[in-house]
C-alpha cells in the first residue's frame, strides 16, 4: 500500500510504500522516527500509535515541542 506522509520537522513530503496491516507504530520505525517525540494526524484527526494504515492515507507526522 502507498500512503502519503508529511514530516513537520523537515518540512518534507514523501511517498511510502508499505506491507498491508501496519501500523502507525510502524510506520515511525520505517521511518526511523521516535515516538515519544511526535503526533501522528490522518486527515486532521489525531491518531493513536496502534491505529491500522490504510492504502492511500494522508498522514501527518507533527513535533512535540514542550518548555517552560
Amino acid at each position: 500500500m502507498k500512503i502519503k506522509v508529511y514530516i513537520e520537522r523537515t518540512n518534507s513530503t514523501k511517498t511510502v510504500e508499505l506491507k498491508n496491516n501496519y501500523k502507525v507504530i510502524d510506520l515511525l520505525k520505517e521511518l526511523k522516527i521516535d515516538h515519544t517525540v511526535v503526533l501522528v494526524a490522518r486527515s486532521d484527526s489525531l491518531i493513536t500509535e496502534d491505529a491500522q494504515l490504510k492504502d492511500n492515507d494522508n498522514i501527518k507526522i507533527l513535533s512535540v515541542i514542550s518548555g517552560g
